[in-house]
């Protein structure tokens, strides 16, 4: 008998992505997250900020694991000159100092961040972090996050997601609305939640945990 090997193909593949589905639940509703400006710290810009061998005070954890607030607070100052005070520290230390703003924080300090996933820096817009301790002038490293969505290695399988597909998200309620070109971020090390900044949220009249719902292009 002469079988066509791609037509095996194609059945196999729909097979296993039928039992896939099957077996990867109902997807869960998924909440939303704020993110106000806030900043990731270098071990080597930690220590010029707050002192040699500085270590982050823990003040609660975020919805992802690992991921927390810290007591640490900096100042960032762009060419207008007009400082933006209290900027959070998030913790854990990273690999390279990442500055994460609004719109709106842009037009006060006068740069021009990119939209840019978190630690995406390469041609990222300059600023300048006063710490308690010294002060350091990033040639990049300021970006305006782009909006995501967390999610478990099992909420993408719910959903039919990989990591770094884009959909659209529909928020209900008095300023109803859609997000277009949200990206999915899928890590077995991730909670499921959807994040923007506070232009974003006050746009929608969103708060922390309401639900939105994710529609596949």
């Amino acid at each position: 008998m002469n079988v066509n090997p791609e037509l095996i193909a194609s059945v196999v593949a729909q097979i296993l992505a039928e039992g896939s589905a099957k077996g990867a639940g109902e997807p869960k509703p998924v909440p939303v997250g704020i993110s106000n400006r806030h900043i990731h710290l270098s071990r080597k810009d930690l220590d010029t900020l707050f002192g040699e061998g500085y270590e982050l005070t823990p003040l609660k954890d975020l919805s992802q694991p690992g991921q927390y607030a810290c007591k640490e607070l900096v100042t960032i100052v762009g060419p207008s000159l007009k400082p933006i005070t209290n900027v959070r520290v998030l913790g854990p230390i990273r690999k390279e100092t990442q500055v994460e703003i609004s719109r709106t924080d842009s037009f006060v300090l006068k740069v021009k961040p990119p939209v840019r996933e978190s630690g995406s820096l390469e041609g990222s817009a300059p600023i300048m972090v006063v710490g308690p301790k010294g002060v350091i002038n990033l040639d990049k490293g300021c970006i305006i996050a782009n909006r995501h969505i967390h999610m478990s290695l099992e909420d993408g399988a719910a959903y039919g997601l990989n990591d770094g597909d884009y959909v659209d998200v529909e928020v209900q309620g008095e300023r109803r609305t859609k997000f277009y070109d949200v990206q999915v971020r899928v890590n077995k090390a991730f909670c499921l939640e959807m994040h923007v900044d506070t232009d974003d949220a006050n746009a929608a009249g969103l708060k922390n945990g309401d639900i939105v719902t994710v529609v596949k292009r």
